[in-house]
């Protein structure tokens, strides 16, 4: 019996000591892999900022609005959480939503005041007994001029405490430079668009003044020939001033510069040569509309054109891994690299384009992914880009 005892007693102390030793190395992995509480809750923070910030750089709309208020009713920490642009509640999370038109008529007044506005119970009067609005904070969202056109508002099921008031406030803040990024990246967009519309009234009366020219030559002479470079003319115009789209893909660029050289060499004749080098992989490639192009005609009008005998225009797109390299390339007079670097083209619009394009590339892909323009009187020019192969805000 005094055996049996001490076997038990024997396999409870191994069972104690196993227990000990998982507990304690459940602990060790628990202090190396889980966070401390501070830092929990700054992740938490954060990740709900992110969630937030989302939306809301697609501009204030009633979506975006939707989305976002949720996720900042938790960063504030509110039963309830409204945006407004003062004539309408644009979205709404949480408890008391039955007071939306008289936070809507407080947040009019906030917003014509630019001024924050703290609501008592007696300011939101309610006869409902399961109402557990008590007060409201309200905060303007200001805009990149410092004027506010729309306001958070936090319900409160208490008179609001000034931490809930600073919370507001600074989430208030935090969300109109959300917004004002987004004002800033439509800025963008519509000045891109804008640069394309200049770019097509820039090239196009210098090509077509010379694209009739030339075709006209062959009316009498090679009547055929004449009809396909009307033809050829027609599709080259269509695709430059086609209304739809601010990219395209390299594939359909080189297509409509094949056109552009068609008529090009109709003009010059011989003494025009082109040569490509295209890798098959990167025709689709995504990269703005008209980008292209006007290093092709850049390098036939001012490179060639002055120059006495035969020219050569190269152009070449490699394939290098995550990024596709073009360059546009002419052994003709060149020109000073002063005019590229210090952007300042000249009256009778030489070297167009070159600045434009530029601007877009940087303005899309980052400025590491700007033009690099090689050249020097009497040494021809080489104009190389990077273009990623995949981008996010690229569509062709």
């Amino acid at each position: 019996m005094a055996g049996q005892v001490g076997s038990v007693v024997s396999v409870l102390a191994v069972l104690i000591a196993l227990a000990a030793a998982v507990a304690g190395a459940l602990r060790l992995r628990a202090r190396r892999s889980i966070a401390t509480a501070m830092q929990r809750a700054t992740y938490d923070v954060l990740h709900t900022a992110a969630l937030a910030a989302e939306p809301l750089r697609a501009g204030l709309t009633p979506a975006s609005a939707g989305k976002a208020v949720r996720h900042l009713r938790t960063l504030v920490g509110a039963v309830g959480m409204a945006i407004t642009d003062g004539q309408r509640c644009l979205g709404y999370d949480g408890r008391g939503s039955h007071h939306e038109e008289q936070l809507t008529a407080a947040a009019r007044r906030a917003t014509g005041t630019q001024r924050s506005v703290v609501l008592n119970g007696s300011d939101l009067p309610c006869d409902r007994v399961d109402c557990v609005v008590r007060g409201a904070v309200i905060a303007p969202l200001a805009g990149p001029d410092g004027s506010a056109e729309a306001a958070l508002v936090a319900v409160a099921d208490d008179q609001p405490a000034p931490g809930l008031v600073q919370a507001t406030l600074e989430a208030a803040r935090w969300a109109g430079s959300q917004l004002a990024l987004a004002e800033l990246e439509s800025s963008r967009e519509r000045l891109a668009r804008a640069e394309v519309r200049a770019l097509r009234a820039q090239i196009s009366p210098h090509f077509i003044y010379n694209a009739l020219t030339a075709i006209a030559s062959f009316v009498r002479t090679d009547p055929e020939r004449a009809r396909e470079l009307i033809l050829e003319f027609a599709e080259f115009t269509r695709y430059s001033f086609r209304a739809h789209g601010e990219f395209t893909t390299l594939a359909e660029e080189l297509r409509s510069i094949d056109r552009y050289l068609t008529i090009e060499r109709a003009r010059f004749g011989d003494r025009l040569q082109v040569r490509l080098q295209i890798a098959p992989e990167v025709l689709p490639v995504g990269l703005p509309f008209l980008c292209l192009q006007p290093l092709v005609e850049n390098a036939v009008r001012h490179g060639l054109s002055r120059k006495p005998g035969v020219g050569m225009v190269s152009i070449e797109a490699r394939d290098a891994g995550a990024e596709c390299h073009i360059t546009v390339e002419d052994d003709g007079v060149g020109m000073d690299p002063a005019i590229f670097t210090e952007k300042n083209e000249e009256e009778d619009g030489q070297h167009v384009g070159l600045v434009n394009v530029d601007e877009r590339l940087r303005s899309v892909f980052g400025d590491h992914n700007g033009l690099v323009v090689e050249t020097a009187p009497g040494a021809g020019t080489r104009v190389s880009m990077r273009v990623p192969k995949f981008h996010p805000e690229v569509r062709a």
